[in-house]
């Protein structure tokens, strides 16, 4: 892997607000960068307005952040690209992207999620769709990080995981500011598993806030989802300790708490007594917990893993339990010993 330059492009694929907030990043560190949109009003708005409008109104975009809904100017001459798309067009994106990747790129997937057709995380479609001559330089961030706050420059902590640990520090290095701080990880697997599963637990998190259940009630939700993302990531090779920290714990307590939390939103509104159907048709950015809760599910039957959260979850998004009905199913469970995984 070459030198990094002390300036170089960035190339980020995705213009939601996670996309949006981590070009900004990247422009006010100095880096020429490109921001792809598969929207044309999106690309309008930036070139225009300088500003996300749709997205992530009421920031500013830095001068040397450019917009485009060509893919492959976005790529072909950034040394280091960001790809924030929804999960379920990861793979479809990646394939399109296969042309113009080089040996010289490095890829850091900022999505999270698993996909509900082949429940695969971001990471397990990156290396079914790219060749393998790629996959030493993939990453993946995760971690507790709003997009509002790091567009606002406020500070934040992640973390990088990838397989080799150079191209880790590589994208440490090329990432981190004073304030962006970026931690290495070589845990994938507990990094993405983490991610994904955060967002299934803010909305039934966001369902006992809705439904005025209390502090503890949050608190004793927070602490068994993280025993169930636990379970799961351990089932498929992570490392326990991984959920202790930023892209486990950290992200969790975030995503279940702070008020800028898309999928607490949406588990509020469920438990004040909206369908998901009026939710997600007034909604313009994804809450990918709804996705998620689904494939989430299924995985978790399929691992022979108990994961009572995100059952009484999907149950509730999907087949019409009540809110209600849903915690008070997960409170009347058998009685059970903590520390057992």
């Amino acid at each position: 892997m070459s030198q990094l330059p002390d300036t170089f492009e960035v190339g980020v694929i995705g213009a939601g607000a996670w996309g949006t907030a981590l070009a900004i990043h990247a422009a006010r560190m100095g880096h020429p960068t490109v921001l792809w949109a598969y929207e044309p009003q999106v690309v309008a708005e930036i070139e225009n307005d300088r500003e996300n409008k749709t997205f992530l109104p009421g920031h500013r975009l830095p001068d040397n952040l450019r917009a485009t809904g060509d893919l492959q100017r976005a790529v072909r001459s950034a040394k280091i690209l960001l790809t924030v798309m929804p999960t379920p067009h990861v793979a479809r994106i990646a394939s399109q992207m296969l042309p113009y990747l080089t040996d010289e790129h490095c890829i850091v997937s900022c999505s999270k999620g698993i996909d509900n057709e082949s429940l695969e995380t971001v990471n397990e479609i990156f290396e079914r769709v790219l060749p393998r001559r790629l996959h030493l330089s993939l990453a993946y961030l995760s971690g507790p990080s709003f997009a509002a706050e790091v567009a606002a420059g406020m500070p934040s902590a992640v973390t990088i995981a990838a397989i080799d640990r150079r191209t880790a520090k590589y994208l440490q290095k090329a990432m981190s500011s004073e304030r962006f701080r970026c931690y290495t990880s070589n845990d994938v697997t507990g990094v993405e598993m983490g991610g994904a599963l955060k967002n299934v637990m803010a909305i039934a998190v966001g369902a006992a806030d809705g439904l005025g259940f209390g502090h503890n009630a949050r608190a004793g939700l927070i602490t068994r989802g993280l025993a169930e993302i636990t379970r799961l990531a351990v089932k498929k090779g992570g490392n326990p300790l991984t959920m202790q920290g930023l892209a486990g714990m950290g992200d969790l307590v975030l995503t279940c708490t702070g008020d800028l939390s898309r999928n607490r939103t949406v588990g509020i509104r469920l438990g004040k007594g909206e369908t998901i159907d009026e939710i997600l048709g007034s909604m313009t950015a994804v809450a990918e917990g709804v996705l998620t809760a689904k494939s989430a599910h299924r995985l978790a039957l399929q691992l022979g893993v108990e994961a009572p959260i995100i059952e009484h979850a999907y149950k509730v998004i999907y087949e019409g339990l009540a809110p209600r009905a849903a915690l008070e199913g997960l409170m009347s469970r058998p009685l059970k010993d903590e520390l057992v995984l």
